[in-house]
């Protein structure tokens, strides 16, 4: 019984249960990622291993738009061709690379962190609301248009509502990406050019 506890709290189910953990994994698909690298341990898991402690170390939020960098504040923040006078609210870091991809978009960007939900508990104050609203109030250039960048989904409608309700004494524009965002979709999983024709095509909040 001693040597079935043990073999079962080992190094490899720990792994295994460190896989299966990440968004799109299972058990099985965590056994055979564990297997695969354990079979490649010198060309891929060493390698992989030292990239995810030098990741940990190294990369940062940055504490202007929450994006993610080797820096604090990030590239795009430091970048001054980028154009101030507009704000992309997006979700998670990955919906800024979903927007980076497609070279359409030149203004900045502010990551939320997540969405409101009811269902999950997540309200305004686990977001990063608050600092947005601090970020727009003091901003040197005082932004004049807001864009809400966030999925079709209830909880990315819900968001969206939300924040252009706190931003309608501000005076500034607050646009939605246009339809080219299907209805349930997520920013990281569509084409550049559904992202490109949805930002070239957004329209005013309600």
């Amino acid at each position: 019984m001693t040597d079935r506890l043990n073999s079962q709290d080992g190094p490899l189910e720990h792994l295994i249960r460190l896989l299966g953990g990440l968004p799109g994994l299972g058990n099985r698909s965590a056994r055979r990622i564990a297997l695969h690298l354990l079979s490649k341990r010198s060309a891929l898991m060493v390698p992989l291993a030292a990239a995810l402690q030098q990741a940990a170390e190294n990369i940062k939020d940055c504490s202007t738009c929450g994006n993610l960098d080797v820096i604090d504040p990030c590239a795009i923040c430091r970048d001054e061709t980028r154009d101030n006078s507009k704000i992309c609210i997006v979700a998670q870091v990955s919906d800024v690379w979903a927007i980076e991809r497609t070279g359409a978009y030149r203004g900045r960007y502010h990551v939320l962190g997540g969405l409101l939900s009811a269902l999950d508990g997540i309200g305004p104050q686990d977001l990063r609301i608050e600092s947005l609203i601090t970020r727009i109030e003091t901003a040197q250039t005082r932004p004049d248009e807001i864009i809400l960048a966030l999925s079709a989904t209830v909880d990315g409608q819900s968001t969206a509502h939300y924040i252009a309700d706190r931003l309608l004494s501000s005076g500034i524009s607050v646009t939605r990406l246009a339809h080219g965002v299907p209805v349930g979709g997520e920013l990281d999983y569509l084409d550049d050019g559904t992202i490109t024709t949805a930002l070239k095509s957004r329209s005013a909040a309600a």
